[in-house]
Formats: structure tokens, C-alpha cells, sequence
């Protein structure tokens, strides 16, 4: 569908709002009352007023410009889907490509005034920026949502089913959790907290729902102190059996109610993550009393405690299974349009469908065949599906979820026959993703000291990659989770015993192919030595490695070693629970090499 002409009158219309609410530009975050990275429908802002279908970028519209800023991952997509429209696209992180203040401070006009909805940027980002717009002689000011006078068929809020997580399988129960939060808020000196992060929330009731594709999660907010803990969110949403239970230890009150009574819960001093609660409760958080930092609960679930921990690798031995079962049906010596990539994604899919306890994708799937693979998150629909009719490489990058866990998977496929280039290109990216895999690491290290093990063979050969190398995931939850990350990024966030994380290296060429490897990997401890507790990392993925693809001229003895060992683990492991007629592809798979 052409984009062009609905984005170009939708920012027209934006225009007018903005000129009748005195602004000069208004800026667009993209995410949702709780500042989630994936959004329901309703809150897909980004989108509806651009045409762009990334999950991550601003957008500046002035009154005779617009630019959409948008990282690597998504430079490739930015530029097909804008193509047309008014905007531009800001390379964000490329050299001389400025940030939204720096285009304003050279930019805009003196006291220009730049606006943005309260409810839409968290309340450290609103302060951050009215303080910086000031030093430039500019203001930034909150507003309504002005897109929802615009956007006439928006899609509401979503009232999904709540559906209970047994204790047993979260391994502590909500009372459990509660408790433990208390007591972090008198370790604090703080009465109460007010959580606004939606998987945060999902995690403390050991609730689950589906207001947002993939995330099982609802929106709400949740109040808790010494004597009281309410849960702010639909109430039609609630079975009566798990209501009943729910309000043995947590009120429920309906989601449109939390500023209304707040004042009256709130007595003393406030804790709270400004990253997470929206600007629009400003005024009723007392900011002379208030503690900030980081949600208690969001380090608790950070750290999967031994009853998640079993429930994720349970959930990565049925998804290998699953990965076996699907592609034993594959000939990858077909290059005739015989399968596309929907049709490959679709198959894994179908498999996983069949695995006990299976909910559905935790993300959307990546199915990138050839030059697509070098869009890192490109995803296939009816018109840009690519039949495979010739020889190259697949991304398949897919997850599931599962009731006692979830999955994050990618791996390069190869169809037909490799060239020399793609087989030195994966056994550098193998090569990265075995050297963070297996490395030990003294307690205490954060993810950004880690980052280059990763690179290392890349950056020897002039090449690299921009995305993370590794994002904390849930425990049936989002797929990318804090506060835990492995990046160029230095984030001061240790690397704690349970935390799940991926090791993701890869290797993008435009207009050629795309190469990523993807496992997830779980921090354990390593035993204690006369310099203090060592760490390493318990790898959970059970998929084979792509063998056609590997070039044994580029591995050390020990890498071809670790690739040994892992494949007969995998073979191992899921042997007991493919089918008899994958068991073939099974062992060719995992063969030494």
C-alpha cells in the first residue's frame, strides 16, 4: 500500500493542532503510557504518522519539516517505507547526523516552542529536556495527545483475558514478591511505590494477559506500601475464580482510576522509576519527598530464581525439538521457489503449535532470505516475501513462549550452495558468538566489558555490526527485558547469578546477505578463587550451528571443540522428543566436524 499520501495529510493535520496550540514542533516518542518498547495497537504512534513499522525512533514534526530518527537495525526498512512521504530519515548514530536538540539548537527558531504528549515520555526525560530547551532559549512544553483528534479509527485500549501463573511455575507466589518489595522500601526509607512497567507487574501478581502481541502482558499500574497493595487495570478482564484470589492480598481498582486515588493512598514518601512512570503524574508525586530509581521488581525478575530457570531450559528443549521436527522436512538443496520465507518461518511456527504448553511468538519472526537478511529486523509480509530461487542465506530470528518459559532464537540457514564470502562471514560471527559464550568473568563485571569478545574477529577483518550483542530476557514476558544488556553501551548494571541474556553477534551486508547467531545464555556461578567469585555462562539453546556454512581453515582447536561438544549435547537432549522420522536429521546435524 502506498504510504505517502495518508502520512503526508496526517502530518498536514498535525500541522494545524500544532499551529492552533502555538508550537513549532511536535515530537512523537512512539511508545505507550507505561514508555514500553512494544506497543498494542492503540499506541502505535510511530507508525500511524509515519509509515514506519520499526520499534524504535522519534519523530520531529515542524511546521515545514518532519525526520523520523531510527537506529541501525532499522536504516534499511526507514528508508523503503518513507520513501514518498515528507520525511527524513536521521541516521541516528552516524557520524554528523545530529540529535533532535542539536537539529533544534541550529535550527529552530529563537523561543520556539516544541510539544509532546504528558502521557507518551517518562518523567526524567520531560525533565531532562525543559531543562536543556531552556539553556537553549527554547521551551518544552506537555500536551494533550494531539494524533488522537487525527487518528479517527485508533483502535482502544485493549481489555485481554487475565490468565493465572501457578506459583509453582514462578516459582514464588504473589504474597512472596510483595513482601519482598516491602522490604526494600524500608531499606529505602520509602512508604510506598507506584509501578507503571507493565511486565514488571505482569511479574509481581504472577498474572498474565495479551494486550500487547507477543508480550503477556496488561496495562496497568500498581500501588503498593506497608499496609496496602492496588492493582489499577480492567476489571472485566478477570475471571471471577482468579479475582477472587488476586484480592486476597491486592485490591483491584479500574485502570482510568490511578490518578484519581492516588492522593488519597499516598501518605509519606514515594518511591518510583522516572524512566517508567509517564510525565502526566508530575504533580502527584510530591517531588520534594520522592526517591527515585530503578523498579525493585525489575532487578527481582532479572534474576530467575531455580524453579524459572528449569521452566527455561524445559522451554528451549521443546523448541529445539520443534526446530528439528520443522526443518528435517526442509531440502535445502532447493533453490527453484519451491519455499519462501513465510512458508520456512510458518513451518518452525506449525511445529512449535505442537509442543505442550506452548502460548504463541514471543516476538514477531524475522525471515530474511538474502539481501533481506541484511535488514536486522526486517519482517516478511504478503508483498515483500521472497521466494528462495536461488542460492543464499536465510535469517530465521523466532522465539516462543511458553506457560514455564520462553525462547529467543536466530539462526542462518543456508540454501543451495555457500560462497566463499558468506562461509568466511558465519565462522567469523560463530567464531564471536563461542568466544562470549564460553568466557569466564570476575563478579562484578558489567555487559559492556564483555561486548568485544564478540566483535573481536569481525574488527580484525574491517568488519562489525551495530545492535546489541546480548538484551535481558524474560521469564514468559518480554523478550527484551533490563536492566541487564551486552553492548558498546556502558550500562552499570552487574552481570548477577540467573540473569538471561543472548549472545547475538552478526554481520549485515546491504543488498548482499545477513548472518546472526543467536543463543541464549543464563550467568551461573564459577567457583571462588584467592581474587574473589568468577562467573561464567550456562547456555541454554539447544539448535545445531549451520555445519555447510562453518569454514574449519578459520577454528582453533578449541572452538571446533566447543562446537563438538555443544552439537552432541543437542543431540542428546533432543533426541527423547523429535519425531522418529527427524531423528536422520537429527544426527546429520550435530555430526562432528
Amino acid at each position: 500500500m502506498d504510504m505517502s499520501q495518508p502520512v503526508n495529510g496526517r502530518i498536514s493535520k498535525l500541522r494545524s493542532i500544532m499551529e492552533r496550540n502555538g508550537l513549532d514542533y511536535y515530537l512523537v516518542t512512539g511508545t505507550d503510557a507505561h514508555l514500553s518498547e512494544y506497543v498494542c495497537p492503540h499506541w502505535r504512534t510511530r507508525e500511524f504518522i509515519t509509515g514506519f513499522s520499526g520499534s524504535a525512533g522519534s519523530v520531529l514534526v515542524g511546521m515545514h519539516e518532519a525526520f523520523l530518527w531510527t537506529d541501525s537495525r532499522y536504516f534499511i526498512q526507514a528508508s523503503q517505507q518513507l520513501k514518498g512521504t515528507c520525511l527524513t530519515l536521521m541516521k541516528d548514530g552516524e557520524e554528523g547526523v545530529p540529535s533532535i536538540e542539536e537539529y533544534l539548537r541550529k535550527n529552530a527558531s529563537p523561543s520556539s516552542r516544541t510539544g509532546t504528549c504528558a502521557a507518551e515520555i517518562s518523567i526524567r526525560d520531560y525533565k531532562e529536556k525543559k531543562r536543556l530547551y531552556e539553556r537553549m532559549g527554547q521551551a518544552f512544553v506537555l500536551c494533550d495527545d494531539f494524533l488522537d483528534e487525527i487518528w479517527t479509527d485508533r483502535p482502544p485500549l485493549p481489555e485481554t483475558r487475565i490468565r493465572e501463573m501457578p506459583a509453582a511455575t514462578a516459582g514464588k507466589s504473589r504474597e512472596e514478591k510483595l513482601a519482598t518489595i516491602r522490604e526494600k522500601l524500608k531499606e529505602k526509607g520509602a512508604d510506598y511505590t507506584i509501578i507503571a512497567s507493565i511486565d514488571d507487574i505482569a511479574w509481581i501478581t504472577n498474572l498474565r494477559a495479551d494486550d500487547v502481541p507477543c508480550n503477556p502482558v496488561f496495562l496497568s499500574y500498581m500501588f503498593i506500601s506497608q499496609e496496602k497493595a492496588v492493582l489499577f487495570t480492567s476489571l472485566y478482564r478477570f475471571p471471577a475464580s482468579i479475582l477472587g484470589e488476586v484480592e486476597k492480598c491486592i485490591e483491584v481498582r479500574p485502570y482510568d482510576e490511578v490518578q484519581t486515588l492516588l492522593p488519597s493512598l499516598s501518605r509519606g514518601r514515594a518511591y518510583y522509576n522516572d524512566e517508567k512512570v509517564n510525565a502526566s503524574f508530575l504533580s502527584l508525586l510530591e517531588p520534594s519527598l520522592s526517591l527515585t530509581g530503578r523498579d525493585f521488581s525489575t532487578d527481582l525478575k532479572a534474576c530467575k530464581n531455580p524453579v524459572e530457570l528449569e521452566g527455561m531450559r524445559k522451554s528451549h528443549v521443546m523448541d529445539g525439538a520443534a526446530f528439528i521436527n520443522a526443518f528435517s522436512q526442509v531440502d535445502f538443496s532447493k533453490t527453484d521457489g519451491t519455499y519462501n520465507e513465510i512458508a520456512i518461518s510458518s513451518l518452525f511456527a506449525g511445529e512449535r503449535e505442537k509442543m505442550k504448553g506452548y502460548e504463541g511468538p514471543s516476538f514477531s519472526p524475522i525471515s530474511a532470505f538474502s539481501s533481506h537478511g541484511a535488514m536486522c529486523h526486517y519482517s516478511a509480509d504478503e508483498k515483500s516475501n521472497a521466494s528462495i530461487d536461488h542460492d543464499g542465506l536465510l535469517v530465521l530470528d523466532t522465539g516462543s513462549q511458553f506457560a514455564y518459559g520462553m525462547t529467543d532464537l536466530t539462526r542462518t540457514l543456508l540454501f543451495g550452495d555457500a560462497t566463499e564470502e558468506q562461509k568466511r562471514d558465519y565462522t567469523l560471527v560463530l567464531k564471536g558468538h563461542l568466544a562470549l559464550m564460553h568466557q569466564k568473568f570476575i563478579y562484578g563485571t558489567r555487559g559492556y566489558q564483555l561486548d568485544v569478545l564478540a566483535k573481536q574477529f569481525m574488527w580484525n577483518e574491517g568488519m562489525s555490526f551495530y545492535h546489541g550483542t546480548g538484551h535481558g530476557v524474560g521469564f514468559n514476558l518480554n523478550v527484551h527485558e533490563g536492566p541487564a544488556r551486552i553492548s558498546a553501551m556502558p550500562i552499570d548494571v552487574v552481570l548477577e547469578e540467573g540473569m538471561v541474556v543472548s549472545d547475538e553477534p552478526g554481520i549485515y551486508k546491504e543488498g548482499r546477505h545477513g548472518i546472526r547467531i543467536e543463543n541464549l545464555i543464563a550467568v551461573k556461578k564459577a567457583g571462588r578463587t584467592e581474587f574473589g567469585q568468577f562467573m561464567e555462562f550456562e547456555n541454554l539453546t539447544l539448535v545445531p550451528y549451520e555445519r555447510k556454512l562453518i569454514d574449519i581453515k578459520l577454528l582453533t582447536d578449541g572452538e571446533i571443540s566447543e562446537i563438538n561438544s555443544y552439537h552432541e549435547k543437542v543431540y542428546e537432549s533432543l533426541y527423547p522428543f523429535v519425531r522418529e522420522d527427524a531423528r536422520d536429521y537429527l544426527r546429520e546435524a550435530t555430526l562432528p566436524l
